[in-house]
């Protein structure tokens, strides 16, 4: 059975109410948590957990009292400069590493681009150790620095992504500008980057996210700092251990949720103005295939 019978619009009443059941479903169950958070950050202290979708009591003072709570201004401030200037530098640097993939060829070129992607095998844990010992002995540990500077030298799975769009490039144009007297740099800022936005904007997003919801990172390399310099994740997470009543708080978790919520609205906006994007990728995708 061909990909295109698959997925094609049932022709039966019948198969396009099971489409549109099993659509409304799934939708469902990706919005329950959201709906979920929803729910908790507008009740009161005693009632967050208590799993119910309307709450019994409705307290919106919540999202008015969270800002004397918690700086989550400086918190998203932080994570904002972190995200874009994380998400700005892995685009530019791999980019320029999937453009001299594709368009030059040279001895080894293959092997060296497996040993590129071979990287994606190491987990991150086998890597942390290293890493920290070197912004250590740089004296950036407790600065916001690593947490984006290990982007100027680009990300394997974002050079194969990019390397992949510029192979769709057709040669002949870039051919012509050469010829034309342009440099090997003007090939790729004047037309390579035109002509894949979407790619480009792709990188962006998915590294903007991953950066915005890095905790690992934050928690390595800011968790000895002061609060004003922690990122959202690292801010929420240490808020959890400061309300928990084990380490006598009070439970206020209504305003963990409230702050949870403001967060995550930044990403779902993104993903909203960026979507025609990856249906463009995903669309060239398939012309090239």
């Amino acid at each position: 059975m061909s990909t295109t019978s698959i997925f094609a619009r049932p022709a039966t009443l019948t198969g396009r109410v099971v489409r549109w059941i099993l659509l409304i479903a799934f939708s469902a169950l990706f919005l329950y948590p959201f709906a979920w958070l929803l729910a908790a950050s507008l009740k009161p202290r005693g009632q967050v957990f208590d799993n119910s979708l309307i709450p019994q009591t409705f307290q919106p003072q919540n999202y008015v009292d969270v800002w004397n709570q918690l700086p989550i201004l400086s918190w998203m401030g932080n994570s904002l400069l972190i995200a874009i200037l994380a998400a700005g530098f892995v685009t530019l640097s791999s980019s320029v590493v999937a453009f001299g993939f594709a368009y030059f060829s040279f001895p080894g070129r293959n092997i060296l681009f497996g040993l590129v992607l071979a990287t994606m095998m190491l987990p991150g844990a086998v890597t942390l150790v290293p890493q920290y010992l070197i912004w250590n002995s740089l004296g950036l540990v407790g600065t916001n620095v690593p947490l984006w500077g290990m982007n100027l030298f680009g990300s394997a799975f974002y050079i194969f992504l990019q390397r992949q769009f510029f192979l769709g490039l057709p040669r002949e144009i870039f051919e012509a500008a050469r010829m034309d007297g342009v440099g090997y740099f003007g090939l790729f800022w004047r037309m390579a980057l035109p002509l894949s936005i979407p790619s480009f904007i792709i990188v962006f997003v998915f590294e903007f996210q991953a950066s915005w919801n890095n905790l690992q990172a934050a928690l390595v390399y800011l968790n000895a700092g002061s609060a004003d310099q922690f990122t959202v994740p690292l801010g929420i997470a240490s808020t959890m251990t400061k309300f928990s009543p084990t380490n006598g708080g009070h439970g206020d978790y209504q305003f963990v949720m409230v702050a949870a919520l403001l967060v995550t609205i930044p990403m779902l906006i993104l993903f909203a103005f960026a979507q025609r994007y990856f249906i463009e990728g995903v669309a060239t995708q398939g012309r090239k295939g």
